[in-house]
């Protein structure tokens, strides 16, 4: 098995951090102090190493640090597998951002070709009480760690489906108007659901192979009304007999944007949604294990993990069990926690980090 993770990281007028440099060595780093420290915000810098927005789906003028407002730089050393990598992602004021991989300006897709970063920040918490909306952006993250051209369909279908929308919404009747547009929606949409249901049977399956301290849910995909066609061909018809009522809508009501992720808690016979708070939480925490795993055997290493506040709901035993998984895995796990007290678990099989914060600037210490 490889080895995946972050040697060096270097933040640079980045929210809180004027200045900051980690040294890590591959093992899981445990991160505490108190609250508005700049824990999250750590992490976050990581996961910016990843395709998309980052853990906190911040646009990159958020990211700048104030009242400077010179822009931020972020720089890393990557080990993957059995190379090393030199990563930059960076955004001046007004400008997009941008990223270079060993020296050469690349798209953000890119960088999931390098590597794969998985996260679980409190906001996920409440995953399954709320709208669909959060569980289909948890789905293709997990499809994006197994597959990086899952982004770019995902960008075609909604291109596509955006310029439709203006049709529907501006009453156009004329059908040549449609027809290419719903081949390309169909075409981007059906990769789109083939790359969802290899994510599912991958983690399927290593969810079934391994024992572990956290519930297993069984996972599915539905969609309203009417089942979802998953070829090319029955999605363009679907779209093609749904004009009349789409038009009605103003919008398209059949796709694989709408799906919603379901799951399941087999053992206790009942879904996510209708579980304790604790329990949501380990559902949550079995879901990232899962998927780390099965990314071991797909891409040839453990992802590196972010893992915020990942202790606020769980017991003693069960704390000792998640760092116990982790560390067997092989992953480096960045995780935050107010309470040194918190990782004593983890012992030296961790590298402990402090961070402070004095005057609105973010520090970190070795612990």
């Amino acid at each position: 098995m490889g080895v995946l993770c972050l040697t060096r990281l270097t933040l640079s007028h980045f929210r809180s951090y004027r200045r900051g440099i980690v040294e890590a060595d591959g093992r899981p780093v445990a991160i505490h102090g108190p609250n508005g420290a700049g824990k999250t915000s750590l992490l976050e810098a990581v996961s910016m190493f990843s395709p998309g927005r980052g853990l906190r789906r911040a646009g990159a003028e958020d990211l700048i640090r104030r009242p400077e407002a010179l822009g931020w730089k972020l720089t890393g050393v990557l080990r993957s597998l059995h190379q090393m990598h030199e990563l930059e992602t960076m955004a001046e004021p007004g400008t997009a951002r941008s990223v270079r991989i060993d020296g050469k300006a690349g798209a953000q897709a890119a960088l999931g070709r390098v590597a794969r970063v998985l996260w679980l920040v409190p906001s996920m918490d409440r995953l399954w009480i709320e709208g669909a909306e959060g569980r289909r952006r948890f789905l293709d993250r997990m499809t994006l760690s197994f597959n990086p051209a899952h982004a770019e369909a995902a960008l075609a279908y909604e291109k596509a489906m955006r310029e439709r929308n203006r049709l529907l919404k501006d009453m156009v009747r004329d059908d040549h108007w449609y027809v290419a547009l719903e081949s390309q929606m169909a075409e981007a949409g059906a990769r789109i659901t083939a790359h969802r249901e290899e994510a599912l049977a991958l983690i399927a399956g290593a969810t079934g192979a391994a024992e572990t301290a956290f519930p297993a849910p069984d996972l599915s995909m539905s969609h309203p009304d009417e089942a979802l066609p998953e070829d090319e061909l029955a999605l363009k018809e679907a779209l093609a007999r749904g004009r009349r009522r789409d038009m009605a809508a103003g919008r398209t009501l059949i796709g694989p944007h709408r799906v919603d992720l379901e799951a399941h808690w087999s053992t206790k016979g009942i879904a996510a949604r209708d579980a304790s708070t604790g329990e949501q939480k380990a559902l949550l925490i079995s879901l990232i294990l899962a998927n780390a795993r099965a990314l071991a055997e797909d891409f040839g290493a453990p992802p590196i993990l972010l893992l915020d506040e990942v202790a606020a709901h769980l017991d003693a035993e069960r704390r000792a069990a998640l760092y116990d998984e982790v560390c067997a895995l092989g992953a480096q796990a960045w995780m935050t926690g107010t309470g040194a007290e918190l990782f004593e678990e983890l012992g030296t099989r961790a590298q402990h980090l402090k961070i402070t914060e004095t005057g609105g600037e973010s520090a970190i210490q070795e612990a």
